[in-house]
């Protein structure tokens, strides 16, 4: 991922910025505790694709309610 891309990205839900996890090709967003894919080298920025990292430190499932 191109680091000058990822200075211009941020968080659609917040507007913060994000971290870049290269093994999981992820963006992640702290603030939410959401992960973005990046696939095929692009970042996928919908809420909707997103992964909830919530649970995942504690083991628990993550939150599926709307």
């Amino acid at each position: 991922m191109d680091s000058r891309l990822l200075d211009l990205l941020v968080c659609p839900i917040c507007k913060g910025s994000l971290q870049y996890d290269r093994p999981a090709q992820e963006l992640l967003c702290p603030r939410d505790r959401l992960a973005f894919p990046i696939r095929d080298g692009i970042a996928v920025m919908l809420v909707e694709q997103a992964r909830d990292t919530q649970g995942a430190a504690t083991g628990e499932a993550p939150d599926t309610a709307p």
